[in-house]
């Protein structure tokens, strides 16, 4: 299209042609036999998706920070313990959360950049009995992905719920949810999942369900209560209507088509695209002397890229870069927040995409006196790509 920038931030992303055909229909009835069929085949495809087999999905009108209350709200009691995995922004938003719905919040903290290891987790969980652990998968304000599998394996053995806020990593990293032992996962449309903001996704496994039926309490959230939702998952999977809010009709059936994009590509393959599309956008900016937030490689997402701006550049460079055609995200973290900048390489994101995102930060760069070999940034990730 003509005029379009490209839109490399960590969400919204680019979506498919077919996603966007599907979001332009005529709006169903919530309860056309079309759109039933739709949402069940759409809640199916969730577990799929999510590697959960014998998991409970909800997609519910909202955005990602809904689809955390929504795990929160339902599975937390005044008094419950609660640890929190820190990594960023988001990791004390979900810290913020439990609170709120009464629990007793303690954090197992990273510096910038970094997070906690497993088995300081480990030692935390076992000095005090948790009910719930808190892992944020891809910290949107910091690109830093922690070690679910390894963490999940540690509330286990503990006996501890794991809640997964996959909101910048479901469909782009690799989550086995039921073969890891994760109880929740979430996420929301706009990202690896590929579909525009509006749904926030979550399933839920029988363990988190049996948490929610032996709460003691009510749920201190009207919307978010699963006693309302739950109902209307099981008949929409069972081919029937229900009713508790209006579903996002269109979203719906967007993510239905979406779901199916993205099971046709298959997981495991999708899970190594990300990975080899990650690594090509990084190694373009380390051949320009760029450096990364996240401390380690091991720490490195495989959605999105936080790069801090090399020496004399500022957040200046971005208007330049959209100059250029892509469209980029300042930093968010507030300790660090004008020091870098991020790039999401999620969903459909391509091998095009790539190189004409590294170009146009190297047009960028160039524009804003950053002195470096022209072309190499495009050049390394070819090369990558050419190896792979």
């Amino acid at each position: 299209m003509k005029g379009k920038r490209l839109l490399m931030i960590p969400g919204p992303i680019e979506f498919t042609d077919e996603v966007l055909g599907e979001m332009s229909k005529p709006t169903l009835s919530h309860v056309d036999p079309q759109f039933i069929e739709e949402f069940g085949q759409a809640l199916e495809r969730m577990r799929a998706v999510w590697l959960a087999p014998h998991g409970q999905p909800f997609a519910i009108a909202g955005s990602g920070t809904l689809a955390m209350e929504f795990a929160v709200a339902n599975i937390t009691e005044p008094d419950d313990n609660v640890l929190i995995v820190h990594t960023g922004y988001f990791s004390d938003r979900m810290a913020e959360i439990f609170r709120l719905h009464g629990a007793n919040v303690d954090i197992v903290p990273g510096a910038v950049g970094d997070l906690p290891e497993v088995e300081a987790v480990r030692a935390q969980l076992e000095a005090k009995k948790y009910k719930t652990l808190s892992i944020t998968h891809v910290d949107t304000s910091t690109g830093v992905r922690a070690d679910v599998k390894h963490l999940a394996a540690a509330a286990r053995e503990t006996g501890t719920l794991t809640v997964v806020d996959g909101v910048c990593a479901v469909a782009g990293e690799e989550l086995r949810m039921e073969e890891w032992g994760v109880d929740i996962a979430l996420t929301a449309s706009q990202k690896a999942v590929g579909v525009p903001p509006g749904l926030a996704l979550l399933v839920a496994n029988e363990k988190a369900l049996d948490a929610f039926k032996a709460r003691r309490t009510s749920v201190r959230a009207y919307y978010c209560d699963w006693q309302y939702w739950l109902p209307v998952m099981q008949a929409y999977e069972a081919r029937k209507s229900a009713y508790f809010g209006t579903p996002a009709v269109n979203l719906v059936r967007a993510l239905n088509v979406s779901l199916g994009q993205i099971l046709t590509e298959g997981m495991d393959f999708r899970f190594r695209r990300h990975t080899l599309n990650a690594r090509a956008f990084r190694a373009g900016l380390s051949a320009i002397g760029l450096k990364y937030v996240p401390v380690r490689e091991d720490l490195y997402a495989n959605t999105l890229t936080a790069a801090y701006y090399p020496e004399g550049v500022d957040a200046g460079v971005l208007p330049r870069i959209a100059e250029e055609g892509v469209v980029l995200a300042g930093g968010l973290y507030p300790s660090i927040k004008t020091k870098y900048f991020r790039i999401g390489h999620m969903g459909m994101s391509d091998t095009s995409e790539i190189l004409a995102t590294l170009g146009a930060i190297e047009r960028g760069l160039a524009k804003s006196g950053y002195a470096f070999d022209a072309g190499a940034a495009v050049a390394a990730a070819q090369s990558l790509y050419k190896k792979s």
